[in-house]
């Protein structure tokens, strides 16, 4: 095991079993500890996720959210224009960790074990993660933040190679002090269970501020051990209940008393003259279930204003986090050869539909329960369809940007070629100069899905083209070039979209051209079984108290729980049911 100098942690050397060996070599250590570690030139990699944030809510992706320290990241380096996420929480951290579709990891849908193999609700033994892969290849590994892909003795962040973790086992958490129905949710420090009002964590806290401030002190320790690292940084915000420091959200009531159909055209408008979106696509018109901003009364506007209010205070807390976390990198002298990428775990949340959630004495503070709903969701994803949970470019579209001053030459230009969450891995590997063993523990583990973003980062090399694919409840998508079969629900009719001329998918080509519809399905079907999507699970039988003589249709719901319907989902209604040196004081 690793030497640890964090208090609580026990250091065990199993290798030597008896006090003489111990005191044998301790004058070997010593000398060792005075002699010089052989240079490393291999980037230190930060991989920071969001959780819930659309695709155009930060500056430089067309927000009227002010987000300079992300803007000044993405002018001193790269953006891209069409990265992938999965569409879901659990999925998109389990695709991101093992470098594979996430059915191929166990995380086909969330935690629930649904007793197929795509479908575990863990991260199986049968894959690797870039902190186990990157860890026997000598980096420092560190994780704080969300978790959420399965918790127990066997999958947990120390369990999966990370040195150093502060987490939760799931989100959702934002104060120390907070209550309500997310209060139960658990932290750990290196894999032990510890409370929220741990004073080594200097209480009373704000999860955006614990989970840099506590990386950065990681970061340290790597620095001490002379080592490059990896840190996996997963931020909770701005995922519900959204909650922000009340100085951060008065800065923005009012601000959205101009609504979401103006803020939407004005979105649009930087996008296209920021190159980021081609002015022939026409955007997603707002869905008529959305009222105009200008049918409402004044009580509602005021509710809706403050909502927003409260998740944009959540975005500048998490950029001023970034601002924070690049000042200590340069005063430590470790930015340029740091290669930070900056992306969502999905698109907007539209759950709790079009009224969301706006809840409590003071919403915003700990002990409220405020989701934006789809009005705003619609905002989030501009100038795209659909949200989280769906493959339409809504659900699965999300900002990429990429520092490194040692690898990148700042462009001013978007990178425009398809990528993808399983690219992350492959990335790793081959900047951290890592092995990637075909085996874990005696059995066969799956080779890479992605391929390493290198070429595209620096200008050197080939980026080859390669379908991409995706599921989530039904939900599918495949992407062949510039052509994207896409389908709501798993009995939802497929379409097809020319993502050149119509990114937005408002002109759908499958009416017109049913056999390249069939030949992409049955791709995309091929896709499904070797990576575990199907076989899906078998939907649960709910037990009736009374029989009816007639059955009573179902109605099209978004509620989709761990079984899959068989109806086609239309609308995102339901909330989401899924279920190392501690330094008082100074925050780095």
């Amino acid at each position: 095991m690793f030497p640890c100098a964090l208090e609580g942690t026990r250091v065990t050397l199993t290798t030597l079993p008896r006090p003489m060996k111990i005191l044998s070599i301790i004058p070997s250590l010593l000398l060792a500890s005075l002699l010089p570690l052989p240079a490393d030139d291999r980037p230190n990699i930060i991989l920071i996720m969001v959780d819930d944030m659309g695709f155009s809510d930060i500056g430089c992706y067309g927000s009227e959210i002010p987000t300079p320290h992300l803007d000044a990241l993405a002018a001193r380096g790269a953006r891209f224009s069409q990265f992938y996420n999965t569409g879901r929480c659990c999925p998109t951290r389990a695709s991101l960790l093992t470098g594979l579709y996430s059915h191929q990891a166990g995380v086909g849908w969330m935690t629930a074990d649904q007793g197929v193999p795509g479908y575990r609700g863990r991260l199986t033994e049968q894959c690797h993660t870039i902190a186990e892969v990157l860890g026997r290849a000598g980096y420092f590994t560190a994780m704080t933040g969300k978790w959420h892909v399965g918790y127990s003795e066997q999958v947990n962040p120390t369990a999966r190679g990370f040195l150093r973790s502060l987490n939760l086992d799931q989100g959702g958490v934002h104060f120390s002090n907070q209550t309500g129905r997310m209060e139960t949710r658990k932290l750990f420090f290196n894999g032990k269970e510890i409370t929220k009002d741990d004073p080594r964590l200097s209480p009373p806290w704000y999860g955006s501020n614990l989970w840099t401030g506590q990386g950065i002190r990681f970061l340290d320790e790597a620095r001490a051990a002379n080592k490059p690292f990896f840190w996996y940084l997963a931020h909770v915000a701005p995922h519900f209940p959204c909650m922000a420091p009340e100085a951060t959200i008065a800065r923005y009531r009012g601000k959205y008393r101009a609504g979401w159909d103006q803020l939407a055209r004005e979105r649009h408008a930087r996008q296209v003259k920021s190159g980021l979106i081609d002015a022939s696509w026409k955007p997603e018109p707002r869905p008529a279930q959305i009222p105009a901003w200008k049918s409402l009364g004044e009580k509602a506007r005021v509710r809706y204003d403050d909502m927003m209010a409260i998740y944009a205070a959540m975005i500048e807390e998490i950029d001023r986090n970034v601002g924070r976390l690049v000042a200590a990198l340069e005063k430590r002298k470790q930015l340029d050869n740091t290669l930070i990428l900056f992306f969502s775990d999905n698109g907007g949340n539209a759950e709790a539909g079009i009224k969301g959630r706006y809840e409590g004495k003071q919403p915003g503070d700990p002990h409220s329960n405020v989701f934006i709903g789809r009005c705003w969701a619609h905002l989030n994803n501009v100038p795209f369809r659909q949200y989280k949970h769906y493959n339409h470019e809504g659900g699965i579209a999300t900002p990429l940007i990429a520092h490194w001053p040692d690898g990148i030459t700042p462009r001013k230009d978007w990178i425009s070629t398809p990528t993808h969450l399983i690219d992350l891995m492959a990335t790793c590997v081959d900047l951290g100069a890592a092995p990637y063993p075909a085996t874990r523990k005696s059995r066969p583990v799956p080779a890479m899905a992605g391929q390493s973003l290198r070429p595209l980062l620096t200008g050197k090399g080939e980026f080859a083209r390669r379908p991409l694919f995706w599921e989530h409840e039904g939900n599918a998508a495949i992407r062949v070039g510039d052509e994207k079969l896409v389908r709501l629900g798993e009995k939802g009719r497929w379409e097809l979209y020319d993502l050149a001329s119509d990114r937005t998918e408002q002109k759908n080509l499958a009416p017109q051209r049913p056999g390249r519809v069939k030949t992409l399905a049955a791709q995309w079907e091929d896709w499904a079984r070797r990576c575990q999507v199907l076989p899906r699970p078998k939907p649960k039988a709910k037990p009736r108290t009374k029989p009816r003589s007639t059955p009573k249709p179902r109605k099209a719901t978004s509620r989709v729980g761990p079984s899959f319907s068989s109806t086609v989902v239309v609308g995102p209604d339901a909330p989401d049911r899924s279920g190392s040196s501690f330094t008082r004081g100074s925050n780095p």
